[in-house]
């Protein structure tokens, strides 16, 4: 990782999304030995929960023995198989054995789904989640996440598209588990020559494990590397966006007293 850029980006993001939440970060590789593991969990437990602390600043080595989800260990490349039963819970359920979350509206939808689907080579590797500020020399961050409330969402949306021609170009907001819009796909994308942004946590199950009236967005490296150059060009240094720093600050202000 190029320090260089962590504190160039740090200073940029508080210039312009000043006293916003750094992003977290992960890569993909051998346990550093160095950063404590998230314990194994003695009941199911979602993924995105665990985030929280590394959003407030706590290192985290997630691996497959981290992970209770079975939807979570899909996502995160430790298995390629859904268990037999899943065509029918992720659609209207299948009655006296499964019950559906009702998310597909038939069995046939969610095989045809996952055929869209490729596949993360983590078998044996481990995921190394810090805050931005955390990022060290040595580090090999691949995706960036944000948490953000919609204000700062349309910064970030504006200028993912910034160099962008096609209106499609610059940010996908595809369907999935909450872990899956913030690992998966933009893993996904940061192998393309192209990567796109991706806007998520939309889904419902994993909603209860973030704020209020908060999403994510989760940058490809690549991708994000430009769009640090291109902060100090873009709209982010006209009077319109000077109007939104206001606004992001009063809607900070009214989610400190929710």
């Amino acid at each position: 990782m190029d320090t260089q850029l962590r504190d160039s980006f740090t200073r940029l993001w508080n210039a312009y999304f000043e006293g916003e939440e750094l992003p977290i970060t992960f890569g993909i590789g051998p346990d550093p030995g160095t950063i404590p593991k998230a314990t194994v969990p003695k009941h199911w437990r979602c993924l995105v929960c665990d985030l929280t602390r590394i959003r407030k600043g706590t290192d985290l080595v997630i691996d497959q023995e981290s992970l209770s989800c079975s939807g979570s260990q899909f996502y995160l490349g430790y298995t390629t198989e859904r268990r037999p039963e899943f065509r029918y819970f992720l659609s209207a359920g299948k009655p006296g054995e499964v019950e559906g979350e009702r998310y597909k509206r038939t069995p046939e939808i969610v095989d045809q789904m996952d055929t869209y689907r490729g596949h993360i080579p983590a078998t044996g590797k481990c995921y190394t989640f810090k805050r931005w500020d955390h990022l060290c020399g040595t580090d090999n961050p691949e995706v960036v996440i944000f948490f953000a409330r919609p204000e700062v969402l349309s910064g970030l949306f504006t200028l993912a598209n910034f160099d962008q021609s096609d209106p499609h170009g610059g940010v996908i907001c595809p369907f999935g588990a909450g872990c899956g819009s913030i690992i998966y796909w933009p893993w996904m994308e940061q192998q393309k020559e192209h990567p796109r942004a991706v806007l998520g946590m939309f889904d419902p199950s994993a909603r209860p494990c973030v704020p209020l009236d908060v999403l994510s967005f989760a940058v490809p490296m690549k991708k994000f590397e430009r769009m640090i150059g291109y902060m100090d060009e873009s709209f982010l240094i006209t009077p319109t966006w000077d109007k939104e720093k206001k606004k992001i600050q009063r809607s900070r202000e009214v989610q400190s007293k929710a």
